[in-house]
C-alpha cells in the first residue's frame, strides 16, 4: 500500500454526499450498496458509481477484517520509535520502503519530533519481539536508536 499523504488537495473536489459515503463507509465497511445509499439519501446506482469514483481517486482505500492478533498467534503488540541517522530524502524513503516489509509490522508512521518514525509491530513473544528489534533494527546503519513501548490495551476511536 502506497504511503498516505497528509496532502488534501485530491479530495478537494469531494461534496457533502462523498463525504457522508466516506463516513458510513468508516463506520461499517461491509455496508451493503442498498443501505448505504438509503442512508446518504441517493439511489443505488449514484451510490455505487460514487464508491467506485472513491475508490479510484484513493480516498477509499480499501476495505480490511480487524482480526484479534491473538487469533493471528501474534498476541503481543508493541510500538518501536526509530530515529535515523541521516535525513536526506532518499535514506527516509529507502527506510520507509523496507521497513513496511519488515516482518509483524502492521504499520509504519513517519513522525515529526526526537524520532522519524514509529512502528506498530505484532509479535507471538517479548523475545519474537527482541529479535525482531535486534535482527531488523538494530543492525541497520539507517538507525541511530530504537525505543520500544509495549501495548497493553488498543482501543478504536470512533474518528
Amino acid at each position: 500500500m502506497p504511503p498516505v499523504s497528509n496532502d488534501v488537495r485530491p479530495f478537494a473536489a469531494l461534496d457533502d454526499t462523498d463525504r457522508a459515503i466516506l463516513t458510513e463507509l468508516a463506520g461499517d465497511g461491509r455496508l451493503p450498496n442498498n443501505a448505504l445509499a438509503e442512508r446518504v439519501g441517493v439511489a443505488p446506482s449514484t451510490c455505487l458509481a460514487r464508491t467506485r469514483t472513491l475508490r479510484e481517486c484513493g480516498a477509499i482505500r480499501g476495505f480490511h477484517a480487524e482480526v484479534h492478533p491473538a487469533a493471528l498467534g501474534l498476541p503481543l503488540q508493541a510500538l518501536v520509535s526509530v530515529r535515523l541517522t541521516e535525513h536526506a530524502r532518499a535514506a527516509v524513503d529507502a527506510f520507509r520502503a523496507r521497513s513496511v516489509r519488515l516482518p509483524g509490522v502492521v504499520s509504519v508512521f513517519h513522525v515529526a519530533g526526537a524520532d522519524d518514525y514509529v512502528l506498530h509491530v505484532r509479535s507471538a513473544s517479548a523475545e519474537a519481539l527482541r529479535d525482531f528489534v535486534l535482527d531488523h533494527l538494530a543492525v541497520d546503519p539507517a538507525v541511530q536508536h530504537t525505543q520500544t513501548s509495549l501495548i497493553f490495551e488498543q482501543a478504536r476511536g470512533s474518528g
